[in-house]
């Protein structure tokens, strides 16, 4: 029966159940030859919108599309991947709490309080950690590695805390379990009051992000823990600083793919 409840958390999460039901607000900029300024106007005065159907399948498998409703963005895979993580540290007992950082939604963690729950693991927690205002502005100054990666106008990706709180209740899943870290890594985690981990996940697309959260909870990974970075194939900047840390480091364990960005390996 949790195993049923699981899968049907991880399909809910992506929302790949009611693809044929999603439907996208188009930009202006995407049909501007066809719908004049006037028009325009009226649509918005209006509240009316152009949509297209959403929820290609071979895309929101992979993570591949920003989805309109779905609580996480990172496809079937990536999502498996977690779920397998973090039911390898429960199986192995390997001790210590689960963490995201930087989770937009909320969708992982809230797979990850998931399992827990459908494990019968009332001592672990799930930290969920963001700025929950978007992505920093680069300070090239001190990683240069971040230039032309700035995303921090992308209002998509700031979602905020009491969002997330929200998509955490919708499943009933919100509780002292669950413990947000509000703000910039490089403020929240150095002095987070995390003692151990059994499942670091990353996904700060930059540079910056990557190293604070690196520096800050590396160290922290139980042996047999698994260590996740989200964006490693898709963002040259996350993948230098994964690569500079575990070269600093002397990180030799296995780095394992599982899709076309996300990898992980794990702790020796």
């Amino acid at each position: 029966m949790s195993d049923r409840y699981i899968s049907l958390l991880q399909a809910c999460l992506t929302r790949e159940l009611v693809l044929d039901e999603e439907v996208h607000d188009v930009a202006r900029s995407e049909f501007a030859d066809l719908v004049d300024n006037e028009l325009w106007s009226v649509m918005r005065a209006n509240g009316w919108r152009i949509t297209r159907r959403g929820g290609a399948a071979a895309k929101r498998d992979d993570g591949s599309d920003w989805p309109p409703s779905a609580e996480t963005m990172v496809g079937r895979r990536r999502l498996a991947n977690v779920r397998s993580c973090v039911e390898s540290v429960l199986s192995d007992q390997v001790p210590g709490d689960l963490v995201e950082t930087g989770v937009w939604r909320g969708g992982v963690t809230i797979l990850m309080r998931g399992i827990l729950a459908a494990w019968g693991d009332t001592n672990r927690r799930v930290w969920v950690a963001d700025s929950f205002q978007g992505l920093p502005a680069p300070d090239l100054d001190a990683y240069p590695a971040d230039a032309g990666h700035d995303l921090s106008g992308v209002a998509t990706l700031a979602v905020s805390a009491d969002q997330v709180r929200a998509n955490f209740a919708r499943y009933d899943l919100l509780d002292d379990q669950v413990q947000f870290l509000e703000g910039w890594f490089r403020d929240t985690l150095p002095a987070a009051p995390i003692e151990n981990l059994a499942v670091l996940r990353l996904d700060g697309d930059l540079y910056e992000s990557t190293m604070d959260a690196l520096d800050a909870l590396y160290d922290k990974v139980t042996p047999g823990g698994y260590v996740i970075i989200d964006d490693y194939g898709a963002w040259d900047p996350c993948r230098k600083a994964v690569d500079d840390y575990r070269s600093a480091h002397a990180i030799t364990d296995e780095i394992v793919e599982i899709d076309w960005t996300g990898v992980y390996w794990r702790k020796t």
